[in-house]
């Protein structure tokens, strides 16, 4: 008999495209500029923000090249699929710093194609073609943190 897995309660409704949108932004940061992903976040339906540690503001280039990247990946029709293991499992394999303390023996693994794999308990769409175009629409850089604003189309 399989048993169900037993996870934390979640108090926000996402926007499964704008949320599933936001895992690739944080994979596309950590490989174009080596950081971790966003130290915050905003995610909403019809405009969200992150931020990310940086040690110097990203080129006009390199924020079309973040855009392309993840219209890329996007339109690459990518499964959005999940995983669960235990803690023990998940701490040799991700920062669990964000993990609440009061967390489920059981956690789930959200993975976006091979492209990004994380911890999340949120609302994700079924295949990234469900997600839209994704446009930066501004940004700024401020004592260290990149922020950026952008929208779903």
């Amino acid at each position: 008999m399989e048993q169900t897995p037993q996870l934390n309660e979640h108090n926000k409704q996402e926007y499964p495209p704008m949320h599933t949108c936001e895992h690739i932004v944080n994979r596309t940061m950590v490989n174009l500029f080596g950081c971790g992903r966003a130290v915050s976040a905003h995610i909403e339906r019809k405009k969200s923000k992150l931020d990310f540690a940086l040690p110097q503001a990203p080129t006009e280039e390199q924020i079309r090249e973040i855009e392309d990247k993840v219209n890329e990946i996007i339109a690459s029709n990518l499964p959005v699929t999940t995983e669960f293991i235990t803690k023990e499992q998940a701490a040799h394999r991700f920062d669990m710093k964000r993990l609440p303390e009061d967390a489920s023996e059981t956690v789930r693994i959200v993975h976006v194609g091979d492209y990004d794999e994380c911890l999340c308990i949120g609302l994700h769409v079924n295949n990234t073609a469900e997600i839209g175009t994704f446009k930066i629409i501004s940004s700024d850089y401020k004592e260290g943190i990149f922020r950026m604003r952008f929208k779903l189309i």
